[in-house]
């Protein structure tokens, strides 16, 4: 892997749980994984191309993208330019008072449908927000406002388009995704899961692959990197994540944390603790 590539992850001064990353990419390609938080973000240069929703998309430049807490995806440069982007970080929380404010229908389930899309007026609020970040010279009021009219701006968009109505069994499947959320800490055994979603074993793995694009494992095994992050974000140690959440050793943390974030545990926590 190129040493062009490069990862600069700011956290926000101003509002707890927003973070910006700014990328550039030649050679490096993230492994399926999903984040805990809204990712929101333009690609500036080059074309990103990623697979989520069951379809492939490609972002070009000016164009947004937007994982919905839970979306797995992967990602890579797609062309022979360098692709660069900037992607904030927004915990779901952190939209609920603007989303209630707007007047949506259970806030703490807002999604946007489309992976990729364009819009002048999102696309100048992300800007806008990453600049703040990065500058770290606004007052909390402003961090507040510019989100909320980000989240404003997302809400007039997904107003347009279609939404499908939950079934029963994406909510046996959200059910298991709790409890894999909620023991994470354990080897959690596939006859419990069925047990969870009143589901036969094959069933249930088909139906939750189709459902979260990641087998039951593999979204086990994210929801441990990410609880691994958030204990790096507070300064734990590296060593006391390593044994808090379980893994062999560091190495076969650094295996599971660089293919999501582009470097290792102690460069992501160095990084976020400098500044």
């Amino acid at each position: 892997m190129s040493e062009d590539n490069q990862f600069k992850f700011i956290n926000s001064d101003g509002v707890d749980h927003l973070m910006l990353l700014h990328a550039s990419m030649t050679d490096f390609a993230y492994s399926t994984h999903a984040h805990e938080e809204y990712s929101i973000g333009v690609t500036l240069s080059g074309r990103q191309d990623f697979y989520a929703h069951g379809a492939f998309h490609h972002s070009h430049p000016g164009q947004i993208m937007v994982f919905n807490p839970g979306d797995a995806h992967d990602g890579e440069s797609g062309a022979d330019a360098v692709l660069n982007y900037s992607m904030l970080y927004v915990h779901p929380d952190q939209l609920v008072p603007s989303l209630e404010a707007l007047n949506v229908t259970s806030p703490e389930l807002f999604r946007i449908q489309d992976a990729v899309f364009n819009d002048p007026l999102v696309k100048q609020k992300i800007m806008r927000l990453a600049q703040l970040i990065e500058l770290n010279h606004a007052t909390v009021s402003e961090y507040e406002s510019l989100l909320f009219e980000l989240t404003e701006q997302l809400v007039r968009y997904q107003s347009k388009q279609s939404l499908l109505p939950e079934t029963r069994r994406q909510r046996l499947l959200d059910q298991a995704k709790e409890y894999l959320q909620e023991h994470y800490q354990e080897e959690v055994s596939l006859d419990d899961l069925c047990q969870v979603a009143c589901m036969s074993k094959y069933h249930f793995l088909r139906s939750f692959k189709a459902y979260t694009g990641m087998t039951p494992h593999q979204y086990w095994l994210n929801v441990r990197i990410h609880r691994g992050k958030q204990a790096l974000r507070a300064g734990v140690s590296v060593m006391n994540v390593v044994d808090q959440l379980g893994f062999n050793d560091l190495s076969h943390f650094n295996r599971r944390f660089k293919p999501v974030f582009g470097m290792t545990p102690r460069q992501y926590q160095r990084l976020l603790l400098a500044r």
